[in-house]
């Protein structure tokens, strides 16, 4: 790969993709999402929304009704010391897991794992024809509500299927895009600029949707576009024990702290962090310090975001991981394709198993 550079343009990012062959079990562009819902029988499909670029938002839900006798909507519950009159789940007979697919189009890393996990659901077997026995008995446990992507705009626009081999540039530039001179916006950059519109933008990074909004920093009292919102409705409905937001990003696989949620839930979420990095030492994998439990102060604040409202929409225990896109760089280790499925489904099962343990939700 060329050395380094603080500019691209589109026609120097498609120069760039290395010609390569995928794993089967690879899933890193819409066509290949459209296939796979399309062999889902067991599951219940439904569309949630439609993006600004008239593209479906989907979510597959395994295991039982998502009916339940409610009084009160969340806020309202915990303000009358009674969060039963939202949702009584001591009285579920199995847990809510909500699985969010990628919010932003490039990090397909989450949506090849999801996939795999529909094809577990379906037939016992990923993608690649494994067996995967102790994933499925633990689903099978459980309500499980898959959002395999939240942003299908942002993956319609992603050519390379993979980031794999390839470097922060190509990152930025397929993530977050370039200004009008070509230069790459970058990280946390992207985020000055919301909606990501007008003249100052050239290539408009897979962050976002066809209007420029990044669902993850939507205006969630006053949405611009359709994908959060529709989320955060289907979380409330849902009422999950857990969400899991899966993104990515050029290091080890680990969760990211959310801010504005309550200590114990932060405590909780670092308790899986935990097992999470034994699952990965034992797969031979690369991990990610635990995250910190923390009150809210800084200036600038910490930035509240779409699992922060997820929580404050449902209770649900806020869960956002980044996998290894497995840049050239190194920062991620010795991680391949394999390697990077492997570690989701780590993710998956010890999210499932804290689940059923009854603790999502409550610090242990």
């Amino acid at each position: 790969m060329s050395e380094e550079t603080d500019t691209m343009t589109y026609a120097e990012a498609v120069e760039r993709i290395p010609d390569r062959d995928f794993p089967e079990f690879w899933v890193g562009d819409r066509e290949t999402l459209v296939d796979r819902l399309d062999a889902v029988d067991r599951g219940r499909i439904e569309e949630l929304a439609r993006s600004p670029g008239g593209r479906p938002i989907h979510a597959v839900t395994y295991g039982g009704s998502a009916d339940r006798d409610h009084r009160a909507n969340y806020n309202s519950a915990v303000a009358a010391r009674d969060p039963t009159s939202y949702a009584d789940r001591d009285e579920r007979d199995r847990p809510v897991v909500f699985l969010l697919g990628p919010v932003h189009g490039h990090e397909v890393e989450g949506l090849t794992g999801l996939c795999n996990l529909l094809s577990v659901l379906e037939t016992g077997r990923d993608l690649a024809g494994t067996e995967r026995p102790t994933l499925e008995r633990l689903a099978d446990r459980c309500r499980l509500v898959v959002v395999p992507c939240g942003n299908p705009d942002g993956l319609a626009r992603f050519e390379p299927r993979s980031l794999h081999g390839m470097t922060l540039a190509d990152l930025e530039f397929w993530g977050q895009g370039t200004w009008s001179d070509d230069r790459l916006v970058g990280y946390p950059d992207a985020k000055g600029l919301h909606p990501m519109a007008g003249e100052e933008v050239a290539f408009l990074g897979c962050y976002f949707d066809d209007d420029g909004v990044n669902p993850m920093h939507d205006e969630f009292f006053a949405p611009m576009g359709p994908e959060a919102p529709a989320i955060l409705e289907a979380i409330g409905q849902e009422a999950p024990d857990a969400t899991l937001s899966l993104h990515s990003h050029g290091y080890p696989p680990g969760f990211v702290r959310t801010s504005y949620v309550p200590l114990e839930a932060q405590a909780d979420a670092r308790a899986i962090h935990r097992s999470y990095n034994e699952a990965l030492r034992e797969r031979e994998l690369p991990a990610y310090d635990p995250i910190e439990v923390s009150a809210e102060s800084g200036d600038p604040p910490p930035y509240f975001n779409l699992l922060s409202a997820a929580h404050h929409a449902s209770g649900t225990l806020p869960l956002l991981h980044e996998s290894a896109h497995g840049l050239a760089d190194g920062h991620a280790g010795d991680i391949d394709h394999g390697g990077i499925l492997e570690a989701q489904f780590a993710l998956y099962e010890v999210v499932l198993r804290h689940a059923l343990d009854g603790t999502a939700g409550t610090a242990t």
